[in-house]
């Protein structure tokens, strides 16, 4: 298990590269994210909302979404973190998820 410092190293860069990807993406799709003290909210125009937040004490990376809770944990081999259960890695999941509550392919996140 990584110690907290090097978690909430890789969680602030995968979190501050995760915002920006989602910014971009805003442009062309019906959501809005915003940074509240570190997690990331983001709401759709519908009345949906996901939250992506650290979970320092378990060193996760925790995302609500779809009534579903996803929690990814650091893959030193990925260098990313990861949803053990499906091998996904946080932006293609992300991506996935918003997708998944637009109801179209409008996101990639990279």
């Amino acid at each position: 298990m990584l110690d907290e410092n090097a978690f909430r190293k890789h969680s602030d860069t995968a979190l501050n590269s995760l915002k920006q990807a989602l910014i971009t993406a805003e442009e062309s799709a019906d959501f809005e994210v915003e940074d509240q003290a570190g997690a990331l909210h983001i709401s759709f125009d519908d009345g949906g909302k996901f939250v992506i937040s650290p979970n320092t004490p378990v060193r996760q990376i925790w995302i609500s979404a779809l009534s579903t809770s996803f929690k990814l944990d650091w893959a030193e081999t990925d260098q990313d973190f990861v949803l053990q259960k499906t091998g996904e890695q946080l932006k293609p999941l992300v991506a996935r998820l918003v997708n998944q509550q637009l109801g179209e392919e409008a996101v990639k996140l990279s």
